[in-house]
């Protein structure tokens, strides 16, 4: 039998590619169409995102100012999360967002949630150049903070590093005139002080007094805020002096600060804690109750636990040093006054916030409901449009591929017949030359043709070269000699198989019995075989032939 060769390869290819486009723009077709439903619960397109996080920022810090800190870490939580899948859209918005909620977090002891925030914003910003300089100094000193509560002092001091390092990279270096480095280093400072660090205190300090040296020589800040910051340094310089053990040291230097500079509101609780730490009880009531005054005149003190905490207490303590046993009766009367008071308050406040959140929420979430619905239905319209469309476009694709396979098919029968009618008659042209002229392969191979031809030898699945050079008298290596040099089998196997399939090719055209009979009365040993060995010949399947002979 003669090799078949698929001779619609290379269209075969060209159409593929053409359907493959054709299915490239449906698809891209389908996806812009279902993009248009794409709007999240909490804005359409990135600028909107962008505009409803400066809002809810903006309404953050009106709470914030008003001390209404619920609502404030509320709506800054907000503001982030929103920017959170897409920060590049703003990277000011995300960033200081992201920083204020952090901050609250870390105000009411979550300090692990804080760092959780700050850790992921500096992850985003690392390698982005437009990120803001400034709030990335703010986020690295939050961070060191949060690793400070957290007892990873290694960490923290890596970290005041980079904050240092990175605000140095907008000042400009060191001693640049930068009131805001002069800030950062009196920061660190507190920061290991409070935490005993004393060796990197002092470092922090000396590097504070450089660069607020330099800010006052050059005339940066206010002269007011420079006043502040010199008697906060000379506050903080008495303070260290005390806690290493340097107390002449430290009284001098306290002595030496003109008072003027201590009454500054910020500065007096140093005053105090200097003194205390000097043991300097009646001095230190003094400024306790200078600080009364300074808060009187000015905006009041709230009767909130921080300040009960952070004013009251301890100066019980100090009355009771210093001997004013008096004083520290009243003031323990109003510490329980002020306890009431406070419970009264927060209780209110809280009271007040969660009214606001819960309407806020209601709202946001009828908003919400309502939006889900509509976008419901709009994905429901369009996937109901999408698969109506999907099964048309199935239905059509089937269509024309039923009608391309059946045309292509009854080209490879057409084919297939002509190519049996070119080997029938090759081996008429061998039969009819003169017996003198055959060559002894081509004497035994119409021998062989015609055995098959006259006894249907292959029909019988136990069929081999062994039995076939038994059945001619000779030997199976002379068989497969004479197979490979007149006929274009490669091998004996394959030379009765391909008989065999022209047989089954036969019936299949000429009778209505099934597959798997023809399969068996061709000699095949069971229908698996025959499939291959049929499709492999003839580039379709039994099933696939028998319908393109009736086209």
């Amino acid at each position: 039998m003669l090799p078949f060769t698929n001779i619609h390869g290379f269209e075969a290819a060209k159409t593929m590619r053409r359907e493959l486009k054709t299915t490239i723009a449906i698809l891209c077709a389908v996806l812009a169409l279902t993009s248009c439903t794409g709007e999240t619960k909490t804005g359409g397109t990135m600028s909107e995102k962008v505009f409803t996080a400066l809002t809810w920022r903006d309404e953050a810090l009106e709470y914030d100012k008003a001390g209404q800190m619920r609502l404030a870490e509320l709506y800054y939580k907000k503001a982030y999360e929103l920017m959170e899948d897409n920060p590049s859209q703003d990277w000011l918005a995300y960033g200081d967002a992201g920083y204020r909620y952090a901050c609250m977090l870390y105000q009411h002891g979550d300090t692990e949630g804080a760092l959780s925030v700050v850790s992921v914003i500096l992850d985003k910003a690392e390698s982005q150049k437009d990120f803001p300089t400034t709030i990335k100094t703010g986020l690295l000193s939050l961070m060191a903070q949060c690793q400070l509560h957290l007892a990873m002092p290694e960490a923290a001091k890596q970290t005041f590093a980079k904050a240092y390092e990175n605000e140095l990279s907008v000042s400009g270096g060191e001693k640049s005139g930068d009131f805001n480095l002069a800030i950062m280093c009196s920061n660190i400072y507190s920061a290991y002080f409070d935490f005993d660090e004393y060796d990197e205190a002092g470092k922090w300090l000396s590097r504070y007094e450089d660069e607020l040296l330099t800010c006052e020589q050059l005339g940066i800040g206010d002269s007011s805020l420079i006043e502040g910051q010199k008697g906060s340094l000379a506050l903080y310089k008495a303070k260290y002096l005390q806690a290493t053990g340097h107390r002449r040291e430290a009284a001098a230097v306290y002595a030496a600060i003109p008072r003027s500079r201590i009454s500054l509101s910020g500065n007096i609780m140093d005053a105090v804690g200097y003194l205390v730490a000097a043991g300097r009880y009646d001095e230190a009531v003094y400024w306790y109750e200078r600080f009364d005054s300074i808060s009187l005149t000015t905006a009041g003190t709230k009767k909130t636990f921080d300040n009960i905490a952070t004013h009251l207490s301890p100066r019980y303590s100090v009355y009771r040093k210093a001997g004013h046993n008096a004083k520290a009766l009243l003031l323990a009367d109003s510490i329980n006054i002020a306890i009431d008071s406070a419970l009264v308050w927060q209780k209110k406040s809280n009271a007040a916030e969660l009214a606001v959140i819960y309407q806020t929420h209601e709202k946001e979430q009828a908003l919400e409901e309502s939006e889900a619905k509509a976008t419901v239905y709009r994905i429901l319209a369009l996937s109901l449009i999408v698969i109506l469309f999907v099964i048309f476009f199935a239905l059509w694709r089937l269509s024309v591929a039923h009608r391309r396979e059946l045309i292509k098919n009854h080209e490879i029968f057409d084919l297939i017949q002509h190519e049996q009618q070119l080997e029938v008659r090759n081996i008429q042209r061998m039969a009819r030359q003169p017996e003198q002229e055959r060559t002894p392969n081509e004497q035994l191979f119409l021998r062989l043709v015609e055995l098959m031809k006259n006894q249907q030898s292959y029909t019988d699945a136990e069929l081999n070269r062994d039995t076939l050079a038994q059945m001619l008298g000779t030997n199976h290596r002379y068989i497969d000699e004479v197979i490979r040099d007149c006929s274009d089998s490669q091998s004996t196997s394959a030379f009765i198989n391909s008989y065999r399939i022209a047989h089954a090719a036969r019936l299949l055209t000429e009778t209505d019995e099934s597959i798997a009979l023809i399969a068996e009365m061709s000699g095949f040993a069971n229908r698996t075989s025959f499939n291959e060995q049929f499709r492999s010949r003839y580039k379709m399947t039994p099933s696939e032939y028998r319908k393109a002979a009736k086209v």
